[in-house]
């Protein structure tokens, strides 16, 4: 190997120049990404005016970054990176309940709900009810779950998005299971959304030929004591962007029934259990 840089030894020369003494999975970490994008840009013979593009494209995905808007994550989760980061981490057994992204509009503090009440303040949307158990993966019921759910208005907005327009905590609440381990509350039935698609990610999606469009769902996250946290959703099974969802965080599994219901309180129902695995020994469970 020669001691200049040459492109025939760029992955040897770069990662030869790492101290003796750092972190040894910073270098693991850092030496694998040499690699690899090393390899990314001999395989498609990147071009000087291609490089430009790329600086000028992750320059601007930094510009448009503020405390409300992640323009990084957004990316990662338009290249499949977040849910295969996700599912890496997260494997669990089969029946239990699946994870997939947050999404960026989770917020820490929603109100603590008596169960079967409502979660929508706004007076748009078809009313839905949601219920089911949490059960751990014999069957048992799961006393003292924690149900964090929320979701978007029929217009396609979270409350977070609209501080001006929606009551502050609409479509969001927390409840919490009895011995028989059931959960109950009252929504609306999620309506699809588009990502914000104003930035360069939005470009890159449109240059690609790909819509910013989401599937319809609930956001839940579930804990319970000595139990794996679940950060999940329930989808719209028949909504119209369920296999192309931009984010890719669709799971067959998660596809929830939404039902046609006649009692007078609300117009859909929705069922759905949650299944829990017990926490390893040393990992943390309920935050």
């Amino acid at each position: 190997m020669s001691q200049f840089f040459t492109e025939e030894d760029s992955v040897e020369t770069v990662n030869a120049r790492m101290g003796v003494e750092i972190n040894p999975r910073l270098e693991k970490v850092m030496a694998s990404l040499v690699r690899h994008l090393h390899a990314f840009v001999k395989d498609i013979h990147l071009t000087q005016s291609e490089w430009e593009i790329m600086i000028d494209f992750l320059t601007r995905t930094g510009q448009i970054c503020t405390g409300e808007r992640q323009e990084f994550i957004l990316l990662s989760d338009t290249l499949g990176v977040s849910m295969l980061v996700d599912a890496i981490n997260h494997h669990r057994p089969v029946g239990a309940t699946e994870n997939t992204v947050l999404g960026p509009f989770h917020v820490a503090g929603a109100p603590e709900r008596e169960m079967g009440t409502t979660i929508s303040s706004d007076g748009k949307g078809e009313s839905c009810l949601f219920e089911g158990r949490v059960i751990d993966l014999h069957g048992n019921p799961v006393a003292g779950a924690r149900l964090d759910v929320w979701s978007d208005n029929a217009d396609g907005f979270y409350d977070v998005q609209q501080p001006d327009i929606q009551p502050k905590w609409n479509n969001r609440g927390v409840f919490t299971t009895g011995a028989d381990g059931r959960y109950s509350f009252v929504g609306i039935k999620p309506v699809s959304y588009p990502i914000p698609h104003d930035g360069p990610v939005g470009t890159m999606l449109g240059a690609l030929g790909r819509h910013p469009y989401r599937p319809a769902h609930m956001h839940f996250i579930v804990t319970a004591p000595e139990f794996e946290k679940v950060v999940t959703h329930t989808f719209v099974g028949d909504d119209s962007y369920i296999t192309s969802d931009a984010v890719f965080g669709v799971k067959g599994t998660l596809l929830a029934p939404f039902e046609r219901v006649n009692d007078g309180r609300t117009v859909w129902r929705s069922p759905f259990d949650f299944v829990l695995t017990r926490a390893i020994a040393g990992q943390h469970s309920a935050e």
